[in-house]
This record gives structure tokens, sequence and C-alpha cells, in this order.
């Protein structure tokens, strides 16, 4: 498991690093905000520990700046505050977990299995596929960051094309998955439907 861990307190990031190498976890570590920011933006990884105050980016205007971002990666944000302001903010920006110093390294390695697993789970239900993300829980489709409105069956037919990118499907095969057997297969609907997805690209 992959997991980026920024922390500026070198005492407790090496006692850290340390301990979640034990535990089987491939460490990225940086001892700064910025350069914390810029590793999270070029990989990808399973979770992402946070400290909230450290030189350059703090740890909250990380956060922001991920999910504004799209980057969903679990974050877990790590401070010695605690006071509930804090953790309220941390958590309404998109934080999926958060621990308080002094902290057991064990604690922090089965918080971060636990937002993984979360976190996987929430994937099998968002669709992406380039620019496009669809959420099948929510029936929400945005290209580019931007909502985009689709009727019902269009949404069905995104999602069937989506599960399958690359996958070249007949006319049949779109019309049974979507429409149903008894469909007539004369009617155009498909291509129309086809056209109007395509236009999202325009966005």
């Amino acid at each position: 498991m992959n997991v980026l861990f920024v922390e500026d307190e070198a005492k407790i990031a090496n006692f850290v690093r340390a301990g979640l190498k034990e535990q089987g976890f491939v460490v990225d570590y940086c001892d700064n905000g910025d350069d914390g920011y810029l590793r999270a933006l070029d990989n990808e990884y399973d979770a992402i520990v946070l400290d909230i105050m450290m030189p350059g980016k703090d740890g909250l205007s990380i956060l922001k700046l991920l999910r504004r971002q799209g980057r969903n990666a679990p974050v877990i944000l790590l401070t010695a505050r605690n006071e509930l302001d804090d953790r309220l903010q941390g958590l309404n920006l998109g934080a999926d977990d958060y621990i308080a110093k002094p902290f057991f390294v064990e604690e922090l390695a089965a918080r971060i299995h636990a937002v993984v697993r979360r976190s996987v789970s929430d994937r099998q239900n968002l669709l992406c596929v380039g620019p496009i993300k669809l959420d099948r829980i929510t029936r929400e489709v945005t290209c580019n960051h931007q909502a985009i409105e689709l009727t019902s069956r269009e949404f069905n037919l995104l999602e069937y094309l989506m599960r399958s990118p690359g996958r070249v499907f007949t006319r049949t095969q779109i019309l049974e998955h979507v429409w149903g057997y008894d469909f007539n297969p004369n009617t155009n609907v498909v291509d129309v439907c086809i056209q109007r997805i395509r236009k999202m690209q325009n966005y």
C-alpha cells in the first residue's frame, strides 16, 4: 500500500515512517507542504497523511486544493491540535479521518487501512473515463468538473459504455442492455443518445 506522509517534525516523521514500513506500507515522505502538494498531484497514492501545521502549504490548504483538482485519495489529517473546530473544518473540506498527536503508529496504520477500504468501496460506485466521472449512487455526471444533465436513458447508456472503455458495442447489444429486448431495433434512439453523449466532450 503506497502512502504519502507529509510531516515537518523530524522525530515524529522518522518514528512513523519506520513503524509504517514495518507493517508493510510503502511510504513516500515530504517535510513541507509545498513539496507534499506537488508529490500528491504527480503520483497516485492509496492514502495521504497530512500534518496540519507545517512550512509551506498547511495540511488544510493541501486538502482543499487536492479536492478541487478532483483527487480523491483518502486523506488523514495529523495534528497536535485537538479542538472541535479544527476537526470539523478538516472533515468539511473532505478529510476521511483525523488523528491527534500523540498517537500510536499501530492506530494510524489501522486508520489508513480503514479509509482505504471505504475508498475502494466508493470507487466501485464511481466510474471514471478520461475527464468524465459517473456516480452510480447519486446518478451525477461531470465532465472536466462541470455537471452534465442527462436523461435517465442517457445516463444508463453512458454507464454501460463506461463499464467497458475502448470496447466496441453493436446497436443490438446497446438496445438489449439499455432499452430491453423488445425495443424496436430500427429506431434511431441509440444514435440520438450517442450524439448527445459525444457533445459532453465540448464541456
